[in-house]
């Protein structure tokens, strides 16, 4: 990478999961650098959602690396996941056209329940685990599967944790690490985010920031992807052998069940 850029810059790693990622700085010039970032970060850049898109270029070896720009801003807390900008821009996420265009051109099916029980299925027969939680959690998702089914797709962030959200100098919000983007109902995204951060008697008042009315659809919507990716995250730590995270995700599976 210090290569490609040439003399006088330095690098060095901006943290994440992948590592691809990095701060390069020459005098008074930071950048933000990125091997193989999401294929639709230009539109992302041209709708003010991530750091400004400075140039793409790609490596003798295929890799393509991006450059943003680098804003001194920082994370927002979680209690801070209540304001309404923050419902703001989800909405515009999942409201823009363009997006999904983008997302469509690029070959990517949407993220339906089918495909994503379907995914547990396999990974369950892979780890082969025997749990009672994880078995009352599959057998919800399979009989609430016609319930859930949902037309309305959108480009769903996917990982809508808090530190994904940055705000700069100048109190611009943006969504971070794109990554693991999909296409899919939008209340992946509202029922991660309302379960980890609003107390429930708030969701109706943040919904309405949002721009939606919280019914019963949305509820049990909401709530079907919350146990999902439950149970994908805990199989995620069960193949890393993180049995601590496991037994937490097991209690929190539970919890969503009321007992």
């Amino acid at each position: 990478m210090e290569q490609f850029l040439g003399d006088g810059w330095k690098l060095q790693p901006a943290g994440g999961a992948t590592g691809e990622a990095y701060i390069a700085q020459q005098g008074e010039q930071i950048v933000f650098l990125k091997r193989n970032s999401s294929p639709f970060l230009a539109v992302l850049s041209a709708e003010g959602i991530v750091p400004k898109l400075l140039w793409t270029r790609r490596l003798e070896n295929g890799d393509v690396v991006t450059a943003q720009k680098c804003i001194q801003g920082r994370e927002l807390k979680a209690y801070e996941m209540k304001e309404s900008r923050v419902a703001a821009l989800l909405s515009k996420i999942h409201g823009s056209s363009e997006l999904l265009d983008m997302f469509k051109r690029i070959g990517n099916e949407p993220l339906t329940p089918y495909v994503i029980v379907e995914n547990l299925r396999r990974q369950l027969q892979t780890y082969q685990i025997d749990d009672d939680i994880i078995e009352r959690g599959m057998a919800y998702l399979l009989d609430q599967l016609e319930t859930v089914l949902h037309e309305h797709f959108v480009v769903c962030h996917c990982d809508i944790n808090h530190n994904n959200w940055m705000l700069d100098e100048d109190e611009h919000l943006y969504l971070i690490d794109w990554d693991g983007a999909t296409v899919s109902d939008p209340a992946l995204d509202l029922g991660l985010l309302l379960y980890s951060y609003i107390p429930e008697h708030e969701w109706e008042t943040w919904l309405t920031q949002y721009g939606q009315v919280l019914d019963t659809s949305l509820r049990e919507r909401m709530h079907w992807y919350v146990v999902s990716q439950s149970i994908s995250v805990l199989l995620w730590h069960y193949g890393r052998n993180q049995f601590e995270q496991v037994e937490q995700l097991k209690e929190y599976i539970k919890s969503l069940f009321h007992e």
